[in-house]
């Protein structure tokens, strides 16, 4: 059904594909034809072909995880008013239950700053983030940065990039997102999918196609082929969505009739122009999908691309899930007693909840045809529960007006307002060993809501709304939607505005300075934090073997998030679930280096230092993380500012999952140093890692440094790499962090 090409393509016309290069345009010369560089190119303030882009966008989007941070690392920085429309949507922490009032300081403090900087400010349970940008927000040829990591709008041909706020405070300020010049892959789609496949379904596909080799890692997608006249606006979003889970850098799609007809709908019509490549584009490689090949798909823990077709995994269930436990067990030991096998039942799979929500899953489409399927059906009364979170009021109002809320309603599916908490573990947490089928965006360890260092475990799956609904007729046994006969009649999508004109508040252009912020006692400022040292001593306080470490195990999301507007109580939550030990070891050894700034080094760290011929005066000392490969996942930039307010200088790793995660490092001053493949590391935490001169050769523009590792058996050699930095990112590793290079600007 996927295919992959690993060798450069030419499409012709928009119809015609070949490797041959006789007679056309050089790739370099040809690649600028793609839709992707037409959009890029058109961003990049330096205005040349080079191969360094320099990128400002036309509208952000920030959600309540992340608003609040960016704001007040902006407003340190010498922020005026907003310069671009920024939306900020409440989504992410409107029903977290814990701290009193600080979710609802921080709603507070969001509209305050919409008052103040001229911004949008997006109610609670209005709806998800990424819904409102593609209902008020996107215009095809433009771009949208978001602190979130699902910042896909390609399918209405608006690029979307999600990054850390560091990279949304540049904005604000004037700057820029600097990329070097990327590849693309084409996403060639043939055929039409059958009655039952669901957006999810080729999202699935897709994502365990690409994603263990990189084949798209930091490369664009761009959509085209006869495939996409076939999909309804619905479908495409539901896969655009899903991009992010590949690692590929944005996306961007053809555009026709179906997505004018979307502005249209949506009161926006200037927001529609034609997009397709040149007579000439040449990509990178390619990938072939042919929709009518596609099966029902489930993605089992603990990542979006350990998938599998249902029919497979009807098949052989045991061994499937067999290895599910496996994992599961190497993963946290003994904490948890895992028995995922026990949900077969006379050779079917049981699941015990279903969720439709979010981003990838609320759509109206999505809803219309999970009532369409259980219609006139009954979840049943047993231990099998579904909830359905249509993604904005706006979807909500029509599925109420349409009868297909009646209808989900009379099965006893729980409808719930707009919130993405299913998807990072806030709400809907399922009982220990509970299987939940979800049609949200992502099924990582944790993420749903459990906490296996208190000996809990539940897993998520992740399936279409259509087979989530045909399993839930079926009484909870895991069942593929093209199994299931059914129809759906229900009239198409009715957007009304009614609901934003009277909650939305929209002031962009209306900056009132004198409009004063509203501070609950939960929002802090940032610590103070300090500029690189000559030297640089690193004791390594987390060292994770894993294959990949996600953004929630670095920070877990969840009820902690309840806390992104106070860094110190955040910081206590850093690796808590992977890692419970680190903060603990971060919090001594930044104790131990404010001793030595004042001073008074401590013994150890004067021994480790006489071991390399170094002094305290001139060397800092810090705490590093250690992973193979850190940051898949999540935008949240807490992931490395929680490490640096703990005093973290570094993150040592073979590479990093994805460029967000080492952005948002660089933006917190964390040096994300690099090992080569062939370099092992077998250091246990308490060892330290000494970096001689490392402020110079930041200064001096190299990319490489020798280091010692100094452990208990002696000290011995370690090349460090820090590749492919702007001179500004050295600036700021120099300075200690983002704010701390626009403080210095001011003097």
């Amino acid at each position: 059904m996927v295919e992959l090409i690993n060798q450069g393509v030419y499409l012709i016309d928009g119809s015609t594909i070949t490797t041959d290069p006789s007679n056309l345009p050089s790739p370099e010369e040809a690649r600028e034809s793609t839709i992707a560089y037409g959009i890029l190119r058109a961003h990049d303030v330096d205005g040349s072909k080079g191969d360094k882009m320099r990128i400002k966008f036309d509208a952000m989007m920030s959600h309540d995880i992340t608003y609040v941070g960016i704001i007040q690392t902006a407003r340190a920085s010498g922020l005026e008013k907003f310069p671009l429309p920024y939306a900020m949507t409440n989504c992410h922490n409107s029903l977290c239950a814990v701290g009193g009032t600080i979710n609802e300081d921080d709603h507070v403090f969001g509209l305050s700053a919409a008052k103040k900087y001229g911004g949008i400010y997006v109610p609670a349970n209005q709806a998800v983030i990424h819904q409102y940008a593609r209902e008020a927000m996107v215009a095809c040829g433009n771009m949208i940065l978001g602190s979130d990591s699902h910042t896909r709008y390609g399918s209405l041909g608006n690029m979307g990039v999600g990054e850390g706020g560091g990279e949304l405070v540049k904005q604000l300020l004037n700057n820029t997102w600097d990329i070097n010049a990327p590849e693309v892959v084409l996403v060639w789609l043939e055929g039409a999918p059958r009655k039952g496949i669901g957006p999810h379904d080729v999202a699935i596909s897709l994502v365990k196609a690409t994603f263990e080799s990189g084949f798209v890692k930091n490369k664009i997608l761009e959509f085209a082929g006869p495939g996409v006249k076939n999909l309804p606006i619905d479908f495409r979003n539901g896969i655009d969505i899903m991009t992010t889970e590949t690692t590929c850098l944005s996306s961007i799609w053809v555009t026709d009739e179906e997505v004018k007809h979307h502005y249209e709908l949506h009161k926006r019509p200037e927001g529609y122009r034609e997009l397709k490549p040149g007579k000439v584009a040449y990509y990178d490689a390619m990938i072939r999908i042919d929709l009518s090949k596609q099966e029902s798909m489930i993605a089992l823990p603990f990542h979006p691309s350990n998938a599998f077709t249902i029919h497979e995994l009807q098949a052989n269930p045991e061994e499937i899930l067999r290895r599910v436990e496996e994992d599961t067990k190497k993963r946290f030991g003994e904490k948890v007693q895992v028995d995922l096998v026990d949900k077969i039942v006379d050779g079917k799979v049981h699941a015990d909840q279903g969720i439709i929500a979010g981003c990838s899953g609320g759509t109206y489409d999505n809803l219309s045809a999970a009532a369409s399927i259980l219609k006139n059906q009954s979840v049943g009364n047993d231990f099998f529960t579904i909830s359905a979170y249509p993604q904005s009021t706006p979807v909500y109002l029509s599925v109420s007006r349409n009868g297909i809320a009646g209808e989900l309603l009379e099965a006893g599916v729980v409808i719930k307002p707009a919130f993405c908490g299913p998807c990072f573990g806030a709400g809907d947490v399922p009982a220990n060993n509970g299987l939940s089928i979800r049609h949200t965006t992502r099924n990582f360890p944790n993420r749903e809501g459990s906490k296996p260092g208190q000996g809990q475990i539940s897993l998520v799956a992740l399936m279409d709304a259509r087979s989530i609904a045909a399993t839930a007729a079926n009484g909870g046994v895991i069942t593929a939607a093209t199994d299931v006969e059914f129809e759906d009649t229900h009239k198409p999508y009715d957007y009304d505005s009614k609901i934003y004109d009277h909650r939305v508040y929209n002031g962009f252009g209306k900056a009132n300075l004198e409009e004063p912020l509203r501070y609950g006692p939960n929002i802090k400022d940032w610590p103070k934090m300090y500029p690189m040292q000559e030297n640089m001593l690193l004791e390594l306080a987390a060292v994770i073997h894993d294959p990949v470490t996600t953004t929630d195990e670095l920070i877990p999301s969840g009820e902690t998030s309840s806390y992104r507007s106070n860094p110190l109580k955040l910081s206590e939550f850093a690796l808590s679930r992977r890692v419970p030990e680190y903060v603990g070891r971060a919090k001594r050894i930044q104790e131990a280096d404010r001793a030595r700034r004042a001073g008074n080094c401590p013994q150890e760290v004067a021994d480790a230092l006489a071991k390399v011929g170094a002094t305290p005066d001139n060397t800092s000392f810090g705490s590093c993380v250690f992973a193979n490969r850190p940051g898949d996942g999540s935008a949240r930039e807490q992931a490395a500012s929680c490490q640096k307010v703990l005093g973290g200088d570094a993150n040592i790793c073979y590479e990093y999952a994805t460029k967000r995660y080492r952005s948002n490092c660089i933006n917190w001053g964390i040096v994300p140093f690099t090992l080569a493949p062939e370099t092992p590391f077998d250091y246990s935490d308490g060892d330290y890692v000494f970096v001689p001169g490392i402020r110079a050769a930041m200064a001096e523009g190299r990319e490489e440094i020798d280091a010692k590792v100094i452990t208990k058996e002696g000290v011995r050699d370690i090349h460090l790499y820090f590749r492919n930095l702007t001179a500004d990112e050295r600036t700021i590793l120099m300075e200690g962090c983002l704010m701390n290079y626009y403080a210095s600007q001011k003097k």
